[in-house]
């Protein structure tokens, strides 16, 4: 939920691990029930404030728990490299997407992904985060001249 999200320092001291669910986080963040037809294609777990409430939990449990995310969050390309910038540390993919996102995992750098959740934290909506998270996947395809850095 928001409030255990933005309370993890409290938290985490009482619990093995944190994991953190963007379906139902996304839900009660943006107040939109995922079961309703009509607002289901609204809700979109790259929303800048479910992503603050993520950083938030992430950053809250640092220092003594390990912070892991499922969902289907977890397993898109365009939200790996922005949960592993916030502080993220497990992700439960889908089974048939665990090669997909190994090889996103691959292409990543640590300073890359946190720049880009920075970047991601200041935009006014998901589809800007989609877009830089777009871009920055392109990039990475890109062939790189030797010796340089993501």
């Amino acid at each position: 939920t928001p409030a255990a999200a933005v309370t993890t320092d409290r938290l985490a001291p009482a619990v093995d691990f944190v994991s953190i669910g963007p379906n139902d986080l996304t839900q009660y963040t943006l107040a939109m029930d995922r079961q309703n037809p009509a607002l289901a294609t609204q809700l979109d777990p790259l929303h800048p404030a479910v992503l603050r409430l993520i950083a938030r939990a992430a950053e809250g449990a640092a220092a003594t728990r390990w912070v892991g995310v499922c969902g289907r969050l977890a397993s898109e390309p365009a939200g790996v490299p922005i949960l592993i910038g916030l502080g993220v540390r497990e992700l439960s993919v889908a089974p048939a997407l665990i090669a997909e996102i190994k090889a996103v995992v691959r292409g990543l750098t640590l300073d890359g992904c946190r720049r880009l959740a920075a970047r991601a934290l200041e935009q006014d909506g998901p589809e800007a985060v989609r877009a830089l998270a777009a871009d920055h996947l392109a990039a990475l395809r890109k062939p790189r001249p030797v010796g340089a850095v993501a």
